[in-house]
C-alpha cells in the first residue's frame, strides 16, 4: 500500500488527476486485505458519514487496528460529536480567541463561522487559533461557530464534510492536506493532562444500581469498599450524577458496561483530562469494545481466531457461499450477548440480518460452534491475574440467555488460580493483551481463548471472539 492514501466515498469526491496521492474508496478500504508492509501508511479519511458506526467511522478504526496513521482517529471523531468531551480541552484557548478576534464587532448574539483546514485558514488573524484547534482536535476540515456576547466565544466545533464544500474551500482543503504531508508532525499529549502524583489515595467506583446485567454486583462492590479500607483507600461508589465530583478522586475503576456513545466513555476521557488513573481508560473503551476492531488486529498479528467475515447489507449472498448454515451474526459493540444471534436457514438471516443492520453498517459472521464454557483471562498491565470459566446458560449456547419478557438467564462461572489454566489459554492472552488495546486495561471477555472438552481427556482448541 501507498505510504500517503486518501479514503473517500466516492471518487468525484476527490478527482486525482492533479493530485500525486493515491485515492480509494472506503468499501474496497474496508475489504483491502492486511499485508505486514502497509504499517507505517498515513490514512486521510475524508469520508463524508463520520458518525459513530458509519463507513467512515469503521475506515478509521480498522486503520487503526491495521497499524495505519489515521486523521482523523476514532477519538477525535467521538470527542467532535459532543461539546461535554472536547469543551475542557479548549478552555484555556480564551485569550488567543480573544486576540483572534479583537478587530471583529462584539454586538451581542453576533456569529462568525471559522472554517479550517488541516490547521490552516485563508483568515490571517485566526491563523494561530485554527493551529491550536487543529492539534486539540485533528480532522481534515474543522468548522468553527463563534457567538458574541461581550466578547467572542466558541460556541461549536464539528467536523466539514467534503460535500459540505463549494469549488474554493475543496481547492483550499487539497493545498492544505499538501503542506500537511509535507512537514513532520509529532502527537501531542492530550489536552488538559496532569500528572497523577498526588499525596492521598481516593479511588471512585462508577456504577448503576439499575442496570439489569452490571459487571459487578453490589455485593462485589461492597467488597471493594471493605478492601480499599484495609489497603488504606477511600472507596466511594458514584453514579452519573458524580460527573462534576471526578477532580476530587485520584482513580476512576468504571463498573458499568461501558460504551463510546454513552456516559461511561465521558467518565474515562473526563478522568484521563485531569490526571486520574481509570480503568477502563479511553483508548481500551474505544478498541476493546468493537469486535470489528479486535478482528483486525487480531489478524493482523495473526493471533488465531475462528473465521470471522466482516459484512454489509450487500454481502448477504456471498457470505452465504462462505458459511455453511447454522452460524452467528453480531453487531460490532454488542455485550453480554445482545448483538449476537444465530441463523438457521436464509429466511432467518434475511429477518436477523434487517434488525441487526438497522443499528450499524458493518456486521461479523463467524461458524457456530457450541462449547460448555467461555475461557477469560483478566489482565492488568499486560500481565494475567486471574483465570475463570463462563458456562453456558441451561439449554442455551451462550452465557446469558435474554428471554422475550425481558428477563435475562445466566450461566455460572468458576474462578480457578492461574497455574490451573491451560499454558495455551493464558499465552494466548498475554499474546493478545500485547497488542495495541489501550494502556491500562484488557480482560479476556472479548478475543477470548475457548477450549471444547471431549470424552477421553482429548482437547481442541478454538479461538473465537464471542460475547
Amino acid at each position: 500500500m501507498p505510504k500517503n492514501l486518501i479514503v473517500v466515498d466516492s471518487r468525484r469526491d476527490w478527482p486525482a488527476d492533479d493530485f500525486d496521492i493515491p485515492v480509494i474508496t472506503a468499501i474496497d478500504y474496508l475489504r483491502r486485505k492486511y499485508q505486514p508492509e502497509d504499517r507505517r501508511t498515513r490514512v486521510i479519511n475524508l469520508c463524508r458519514n463520520l458518525e459513530y458506526g458509519g463507513v467512515g467511522y469503521y475506515c478509521s478504526l480498522l486503520g487503526e487496528a491495521r497499524g495505519h496513521h489515521v486523521l482523523p482517529e476514532v477519538r477525535t471523531l467521538l470527542e467532535v460529536r459532543r461539546q461535554s468531551l472536547y469543551r475542557p480541552g479548549l478552555a484555556d484557548l480564551q485569550p488567543l480567541l480573544e486576540k483572534a478576534t479583537e478587530n471583529l464587532q462584539k454586538e451581542v448574539g453576533a456569529t462568525y463561522v471559522l472554517r479550517i483546514f488541516f490547521g490552516w485558514t485563508t483568515e490571517e488573524p485566526m491563523r494561530e487559533i485554527a493551529r491550536e484547534l487543529f492539534e486539540r482536535l485533528p480532522m481534515p476540515a474543522l468548522e468553527v461557530q463563534l457567538r458574541a456576547n461581550g466578547v467572542w466565544r466558541i460556541q461549536r466545533v464539528c467536523g466539514l464534510p467534503i460535500g459540505d464544500m463549494d469549488p474554493v474551500e475543496k481547492a483550499e482543503l487539497r493545498a492544505a492536506l499538501q503542506h500537511y504531508l509535507a512537514r513532520r508532525r509529532r502527537k501531542s499529549k492530550p489536552a488538559g493532562c496532569k500528572p497523577a502524583e498526588r499525596m492521598r489515595y481516593d479511588l471512585a467506583i462508577l456504577h448503576d444500581p439499575r442496570e439489569v446485567l452490571p459487571p459487578s454486583s453490589s455485593r462485589t462492590l461492597k467488597h471493594f469498599v471493605r478492601i480499599g479500607k484495609r489497603l488504606g483507600i477511600h472507596v466511594e461508589l458514584i453514579q452519573r450524577r458524580d460527573y462534576g465530583r471526578l477532580a476530587e478522586f485520584d482513580a476512576l475503576f468504571i463498573r458499568e458496561t461501558t460504551r463510546i456513545d454513552h456516559h461511561t466513555y465521558e467518565f474515562a476521557r473526563k478522568a484521563e483530562q485531569e490526571g486520574l488513573v481509570v480503568i477502563d481508560d479511553p483508548d481500551s473503551i474505544l478498541r476493546c469494545t468493537n469486535k470489528v476492531y479486535l478482528t483486525e488486529i487480531l489478524r493482523a498479528h495473526q493471533v488465531p481466531i475462528l473465521e470471522t467475515i466482516i459484512i454489509r447489507k450487500t454481502d448477504l449472498r456471498r457470505l452465504e457461499k462462505r458459511l455453511s448454515y447454522p452460524f452467528v451474526l453480531k453487531v460490532p459493540d454488542g455485550s453480554f450477548s445482545r448483538g449476537v444471534r444465530k441463523v438457521t436457514d436464509p429466511e432467518t438471516l434475511r429477518k436477523v440480518a434487517a434488525e441487526l443492520f438497522a443499528d450499524s453498517d458493518l456486521l461479523l459472521a463467524q461458524p457456530y460452534c457450541y462449547t460448555p464454557f467461555d475461557w477469560r483471562i483478566g489482565m492488568l498491565d499486560r500481565q494475567p491475574l486471574f483465570a475463570c470459566q463462563y458456562f453456558m446458560s441451561s439449554n442455551h449456547w451462550q452465557i446469558v440467555r435474554h428471554l422475550d419478557n425481558g428477563r435475562a438467564l445466566q450461566g455460572g462461572f468458576r474462578t480457578i488460580p492461574l497455574h490451573e489454566a491451560p499454558t495455551l489459554v493464558l499465552q494466548t492472552a498475554v499474546r493478545a493483551a500485547n497488542l495495541n488495546w489501550g494502556r491500562t486495561l484488557w480482560c479476556g471477555s472479548q478475543g477470548n481463548v475457548r477450549r471444547r472438552f471431549r470424552r477421553g481427556g482429548q482437547r481442541q482448541s478454538e479461538y473465537r471472539s464471542r460475547h
